[in-house]
């Protein structure tokens, strides 16, 4: 069995590109700002490149931004909080940027990895965002795969090529696509060559995650044969993705105590997220 999730991984994993990441994240962008005075606009850099960054940092950074530019000239326009905002562009609280940060992520997903990767407040809360969209990936795909006719309509990714007759080479590959898309956010190398430790310890883990998380059902009563299942993909996917974000963010990940404690937390708040998963798809398919 362990053999056969071997191949079907070593063959996903020939249909996922790091390149289309890479292409991405390497994405021209320009941020206007917009301030009523010198003062206002130095501190809104000031967030945006953070002075502890080294020089050539801070300058590759800075050459996103552009003072006074429109939404004709950028991507995005920044006006601080005191001024009229036009419409399209995002207020920017002196007090509370990072509130500008999360809405500017919201509103603008197709940009969120250009943006990670030249401005580092952006880093941090796109990284939990590709988490937790690959986690509940996961999890929807341990649920759909038991339902029949909901797979073509709710699962739809473009870089999966054929069919997976385990979970777990798709759970496996769908974090190691996480992978790239964390490295993309915090300005690390993306591909196989370039994060090939991440990936042997994401595909050596796959059967470690489902040994303690036979130890969990046991302890975690859940109720139901599907929730369990989910809420495993869900809590794996999310303590991989978090141990991910902090290497790539503080140069170490999470030793095997922490990574324990940060899954059984996890499969905790994975058991919610099932349950809510596993309710709407059964809506759908009876609707």
């Amino acid at each position: 069995m362990a053999l056969t999730i071997v191949g079907q991984i070593r063959q996903a994993l020939r249909n996922l590109n790091p390149a289309d990441v890479r292409k991405q994240a390497d994405r021209p962008i320009h941020v206007g700002l917009v301030a009523p005075s010198a003062h206002a606009l130095g501190s809104m850099e000031t967030f945006l490149v953070p002075p502890h960054l080294s020089p050539e940092r801070r300058a590759e950074s800075a050459r996103v931004l552009v003072r006074g530019g429109d939404s004709k000239q950028c991507d995005i326009q920044l006006v601080e909080s005191s001024l009229l905002v036009p419409r399209g562009a995002f207020p920017f609280d002196l007090d509370a940027p990072e509130e500008t940060v999360r809405r500017v992520i919201k509103a603008h997903e197709d940009l969120r990895l250009p943006l990670a990767r030249h401005l580092e407040p952006f880093r941090k809360p796109v990284s939990h965002q590709i988490i937790g969209e690959i986690a509940k990936e996961n999890a929807m795909f341990c649920l759909a795969t038991a339902l029949p006719d909901i797979i073509p309509s709710l699962i739809s990714l473009p870089w999966a090529v054929g069919e997976y007759s385990s979970d777990a080479a798709f759970l496996t590959v769908n974090q190691v696509r996480m992978a790239f898309l964390l490295a993309a956010a915090n300005d690390h190398p993306i591909g196989y060559r370039d994060q090939k430790t991440q990936i042997a310890s994401i595909a050596g883990s796959s059967f470690g995650w489902r040994a303690l998380a036979r130890e969990l059902v046991g302890k975690i009563p859940l109720g139901g044969g599907l929730i369990p299942k989910a809420a495993i993909a869900w809590a794996g996917t999310y303590a991989v993705g978090l141990s991910l974000e902090r290497l790539y963010r503080l140069g170490y990940g999470f030793t095997r105590e922490e990574r324990r404690g940060v899954y059984e937390d996890a499969f905790k708040h994975g058991k919610e997220i099932a349950g809510a998963l596993l309710a709407d798809l059964r809506g759908r398919k009876t609707a």
